[in-house]
């Protein structure tokens, strides 16, 4: 159906919309409805000139009707490479309209991390993780969306939105039902690239996408009508839409051509069309452009170059005229519609500059010749600067200069990629020094190049990590602290690499260079760490003795002491050594019960891992209230410092781990999920993404939910290979007794003696960390009795060297399942009394449980009844009520 208009020539775009205006309309009502409405999103997709443009101003003059509040911004071809250039565009007018209090009050404690993303807040000395900018800033829409409901967000061109701007987009999208927010976004099929290409799909996907269709041969003869009038004869019309495919935007400008030249709208003159057709796109444009004269053209350049939000002032002077020449300019290069008219409402004070359609803009920038290009992307660049937009907006243009070995252009790269870093940006960090290696850099910043760019990339690529880290220790340049520095991160991209043995084979020779002193024993502790951290390499003799070796002469004066007292008390716990001295060697890592400073969550120098080796040891000892105080600590601290990524994910999953461990499976299940919600969206297969899937289905068998607990593990693709790092609880231990508890016995045994196998190659004999012999022995009991008393007498002999009541209760709780009679009802008595002094509740309800059922004691079935409940643990409420119902029977 044509959609009839008075000015039908101007809304050219909007004919045969009727569907998709309609999609809006509903949006909008729904979203006016009241304040507790759901937000919505709509995606428009369509090829260059389809109207896609048009149909987000419809969407504004609907939305503002209703009384909305609508922000709008778009992606821009040539500024890709701006990071969050578009959610900028889009928020930041909006805050910078508050009062600075209002905006800390709206943002709370995202202020500090979103705020310097979105250009409103200086940036912290720490770089943000770019997730937790992320997520700062889908924080941010959703407390200014209670403030200005209703509120219609707009992207148009969201194909060309930068990286960072998409990444937020795709984690809103998922957020928009529990928002009252309409979003609505438009793109071009087949312009998005690599990533980007990637995350707009994840919006479309959440959207529904509606493609845009060019006009019908009707529509476009009402069009051609409306604008030349009713006296255009039905041949001409129908050329009309053969030349222009029935493309709005060609076929407006072609109409206008037609007006431009007198030319008849009758069959005789049909036959000009395709002479004027070609004026609107490309060369047409170029020669209308020409056309202007020489001024005009220089401005329109200047204006291409520059990108929209620069101002005339700026245009002017890198077209090298007077501002009055400028303006002369624009005004010819608006009639010529190659400039958009200024929207009165929207200017700012009438220095709005912005081609019609960004076909024109394309267009303009690709007639200018490449090396003049070039040369006036590098003199923007010098603009920029000195009008003190800073080094970061000065960098889109730098990257188009030729290397020509300058330094200073290097040392602008240099510190528009630091600018990058602090707003959470890393990938636009890398982008600028990339380039700044191809100037190249003088000989005696070029290792410091290549240290900055290996530590812009360590998380998202290692092995380009290893290359650029390599590279930089191969030349001089480093100072001894920045070489240090650069080893232990080339170890640890190595180690992420897959590369275990080149990662401490690095750290060793670096430290052979040293004499003995802080810096040998740091390089040393980071040795000792990696290998610890292994899951598949063996753990030597000889290892062992250097490590405890070079513990025992620490005193913890320094945080490399401290740590080595950490690696020996964490390679102490998993020994099975005695549980009491290994807590000993851990209190002397801290100071005054407390993490040392440079040793907190958020200090970079030694990482997460070291210090979840040292909750993990405290956990594992029965020390939990210690375990617990170091999780907690790591959540806030994380929180605080807006680090919503990988590291917050480990930090939920070990505080479900620690809850797992107190018997409070309800809590540990939520933090657990919750872990699991972040890690998806950091990827798959990552040690921390094992972490929570592994005690989450503990947990779930814990509770006696057998079927969810194996949904989740297929869910979350808990199956072999399994990381080539340690993970707590044991992988292969927590898949054994999955498969045991689902009944698939031959596989569980199969897969405990595995576990059995890679715990000795790695000599971990601690059985609460690695329980597969107790879990296997009671899989045998009925068919192999004889190896099932060796691994419970094995069981026992690591318990009572480790020594904790944990070990020891359970180590005697194995050898209760496999006797019988009294004997039984003994081991069973003991085990429960053992287990009531350690701190893990479940193993203690599940004591008892098992002695009411020896005993035929309706109090100890009671009592482990009652434990069971509080701990949420349902499988051993049923089973204790089962024997109940028989005893009483």
């Amino acid at each position: 159906m044509t959609r009839e208009r008075p000015d039908a020539a101007a809304s050219a775009s909007l004919w045969e919309r009727d569907e998709e205006i309609t999609a809006v309309l509903h949006a909008v009502d729904s979203l006016c409805a009241d304040r507790s409405s759901s937000g919505g999103l709509l995606m428009f997709e369509g090829e260059a000139g389809l109207g896609k443009t048009a149909l987000l101003a419809e969407a504004r003059r609907i939305a503002e009707r209703r009384g909305c509040t609508v922000w709008s911004a778009r992606g821009g071809e040539f500024l890709r490479s701006v990071p969050f250039h578009v959610v900028r565009q889009l928020l930041q007018p909006a805050l910078v309209r508050l009062h600075p209090e209002e905006i800390r009050d709206y943002l709370g404690d995202w202020y500090g991390i979103a705020g310097p993303a979105l250009g409103i807040a200086e940036p912290s000395a720490r770089h943000p993780d770019p997730q937790g900018v992320c997520d700062g800033l889908v924080a941010a829409v959703s407390r200014l969306a209670g403030r200005e409901w209703p509120l219609v967000l707009l992207i148009d061109d969201a194909h060309w939105a930068d990286e960072e701007t998409l990444r937020w987009l795709a984690a809103l999208s998922g957020r928009l039902a529990e928002l009252s927010a309409l979003m609505v976004v438009t793109r071009r099929p087949g312009e998005a690239e690599g990533t980007g290409a990637v995350l707009l799909d994840r919006v479309a996907a959440a959207a529904g996408v509606r493609t845009l269709t060019a006009l019908s041969p009707e529509a476009t003869a009402g069009l051609t009508r409306a604008a030349l009038g009713a006296h255009a004869d039905a041949p001409f019309c129908r050329e009309v839409w053969a030349v222009t495919g029935g493309n709005p935007y060609d076929t407006v400008e072609l109409l206008a051509k037609v007006r431009d030249s007198d030319l008849q709208p009758v069959e005789a003159r049909a036959g000009d069309l395709r002479a004027l057709g070609g004026s609107a796109r490309g060369g047409g444009v170029i020669a209308r452009l020409e056309d202007l004269g020489v001024d005009a053209t220089r401005f329109a350049w200047a204006v291409a170059v520059l990108g929209p939000g620069m101002g005339v002032d700026l245009a002017a002077r890198l077209a090298t005229m007077p501002r009055e020449d400028a303006l002369r300019s624009i005004q010819q290069l608006r009639e010529a519609r190659i400039l958009r008219e200024t929207d009165p409402v929207t200017a700012c004070g009438g220095d709005e500059l912005e081609f019609v359609h960004p076909l024109i803009a394309t267009a303009v920038y690709d007639s200018i010749p490449d090396a003049l290009r070039t040369a006036m992307h590098g003199i923007a660049a010098q603009l920029v600067t000195d009008a003190g937009l800073g080094a970061a907006a000065a960098s889109r243009h730098l990257l188009k200069v030729h290397p020509e070995a300058d330094g200073e252009l290097v040392e602008q790269l240099r510190r528009a990629a630091r600018e990058h870093l602090a707003v959470g940006a890393p990938d636009a960090a890398r982008r600028c020094l990339e380039r700044a290696l191809e100037e190249p850099p003088p000989p005696e910043v070029h290792a410091q190049v290549l240290y900055e760019l290996g530590c812009a990339t360590l998380l998202t690529a290692p092995a380009t990590t290893v290359e650029h880290l390599k590279a930089a220790l191969s030349m001089p340049g480093l100072d001894d602290d920045t070489r240090v520095d650069a080893v232990r991160r080339l170890s640890q991209a190595l180690l992420h690499n897959n590369q275990l043995r080149e990662a401490v084979r690095t750290v060793q020779l670096e430290a052979a260079r040293h004499e003995p002193g802080p810096t040998r024993l740091r390089l040393h502790a980071v040795q000792y760490m990696w290998e610890g951290l292994h899951a598949g390499e063996a753990v030597t003799r000889d290892r062992r003795e250097r490590l405890a070796a070079l513990a025992a002469a620490c005193t913890g004066r320094d945080n490399s002491e401290r740590a080595l007292l950490i690696l020996r008390g964490f390679d102490a716990m998993t020994r099975g050594e005695n549980a009491e001295e290994v807590v000993e060697l851990c209190d002397r890592a801290l100071v005054d019960g407390r993490l040392a400073p440079g040793l907190g969550w958020t200090d970079t120098e030694w990482g997460i891992e070291l210090l979840l080796m040292l909750a993990g040891t405290y956990t594992y000892c029965d020390r939990l209230d210690r375990a617990e105080a170091l999780y907690q600590e790591g959540v806030h601290a994380y929180e605080r410092a807006g680090w919503s990524g990988g590291h917050l994910a480990l930090a939920h999953a070990y505080v479900g781990l620690a809850h797992r461990r107190r018997g409070r499976l309800a809590q540990a299940e939520e933090s657990l999920r919750r872990s699991l919600r972040i890690a998806e969206r950091v990827g798959r297969g990552l040690p921390l993404y094992w972490t929570a899937t592994c005690s989450l289905v503990d947990t779930l068998l814990a509770r006696g939910q057998v079927d969810e607990a194996w949904e989740t593990a297929e869910r979350h693709d808990f199956v072999p290979p399994y990381p080539s790092t340690i993970v707590m609880p044991d992988p292969r231990c927590i898949r054994g007794r999955l498969l045991l508890a689902a009944g698939r016995t031959e596989e569980g045994v199969a897969e405990l003696e595995a576990a059995g196998q890679a715990a000795a190659v790695r000599g971990h004999h601690n059985p609460v960390l690695v329980p597969w012999a107790a879990d296997l022995a009671r899989a045998l009991a009925g068919v192999d009795p004889d190896r099932a008393a060796a691994l419970a007498a094995r069981v026992r002999r690591h318990a009572e060297r480790f020594g904790t009541d944990t070990a020891v209760g359970e180590a005697l709780r194995c050898a209760a399942a496999l006797e019988t009679g009294e004997r039984a009802v003994r081991l069973a008595a003991r085990a429960a009394a053992r287990l009531e002094t350690s701190p893990c509740r479940y193993e203690h309800a599940a004591a008892r449980v098992e002695l009411g059922i020896l005993s035929g004691s309706v109090e100890e079935l009671d009592r482990g009844r009652e434990l069971a409940r509080s701990c949420g643990a349902d499988g051993l409420v049923a089973q204790a009520d089962r024997m109940l119902q028989t005893v009483r029977g």
